[in-house]
């Protein structure tokens, strides 16, 4: 597992960023789904292929819902995170899905008659599974959306192959009016991407991030941008109010703090090649040189050589 899907797992494992996002993105930011209704859902999926041998499925995330309220509960809901457009997506969806359909075959019940020790089988209800795909490429993600845009299906056989549609979040993409339909964290992220595809720059949001770890680690890798999981150790879970502006001038901080090191740095080299050439140009030996600059004799002949001395 890389170092990006670790990072969008543990962000995506708060029950309440869950919420958020599946509240933004199907209900217009009503509060549909309770972060307190969510429970942890296993990811691996197991399936037999013709050979006999046993292959396991494994999605980003995976919940279920167990609120009644509003007459909503969802076997499960489950995230795929993409930087890249996958071709294949809508055929992974559908395998993820039909999984776990399939465990949920598994939830009937084997009841044994008291009176005439006969067993039959009790069925349970069944409940939907939803899929989000959040794609955050530089790319506009315009195909594929559905199964149709991935196989070849003839017109004649159109009427018999069902369809089957990806649920894409395609967040640099998002309008402002879509971003605001979030309200936690993921609203924040969102709201990057979003500014960053239109105009090219940033203006934070005056809004207290809730869980500045996993945050972070998380921008970091979608933004490949190093310098916040650097500021980690400034900001913390736990730590309240703290907001993307504070973030910012720490990063900020960091880059300038980084390029004056650089700068001093190459100075210093700078200092050193030059006092290399002015003990060459006084005919002092190549062995003595290197033994005062710390350098091999290859090294400080190299320079020589560079500077049209040796």
């Amino acid at each position: 597992m890389g170092e990006k899907d670790i990072a969008q797992k543990n962000f995506e494992a708060y029950n309440d960023v869950v919420a958020d996002i599946v509240n933004g993105s199907l209900f217009d930011g009503r509060e549909i789904i309770k972060a307190e209704s969510l429970v942890d859902a296993q990811p691996f999926s197991q399936y037999k292929a013709a050979e006999g041998i046993i292959h396991e499925l494994e999605r980003d995330v995976a919940k279920y819902c167990m609120d009644m309220h509003c007459n909503v509960r969802l076997a499960l809901v489950g995230f795929e995170n993409q930087m890249a457009i996958d071709w294949d997506m809508p055929i992974r969806v559908i395998g993820y899905d039909g999984i776990s359909y399939r465990d949920e075959l598994n939830q009937d019940e084997i009841v044994v008659d008291e009176r005439t020790g006969r067993r039959h089988k009790v069925r349970g209800k069944r409940y939907p599974v939803i899929t989000l795909v959040l794609y955050f490429g530089a790319r506009p993600w315009k195909k594929p959306l559905c199964l149709y845009d991935v196989i070849d299906v003839p017109e004649v056989l159109k009427p018999f192959v069902n369809d089957f549609k990806l649920n894409l979040i395609d967040v640099p993409r998002l309008t402002p009016e879509q971003v605001k339909k979030y309200k936690g964290d993921f609203q924040i992220i969102a709201d990057y991407f979003v500014q960053q595809s239109r105009q090219g720059e940033y203006v934070p949001l005056n809004k207290p991030i809730q869980h500045p770890d996993s945050f972070l680690k998380l921008m970091s890798v979608l933004t490949r941008d190093k310098r916040y999981s650097e500021v980690l150790e400034d900001f913390a879970d736990g730590q309240e109010g703290v907001k993307m502006c504070e973030v910012l001038d720490r990063v900020e901080a960091r880059g300038e703090a980084r390029g004056r090191a650089a700068g001093e740095l190459a100075g210093a080299e700078k200092s050193r090649v030059e006092m290399i050439q002015n003990m060459l140009k006084e005919n002092i030996s190549i062995e003595v040189v290197a033994k005062v600059a710390r350098m091999t004799v290859e090294q400080v002949a190299l320079i020589g050589k560079k500077a049209a001395i040796l």
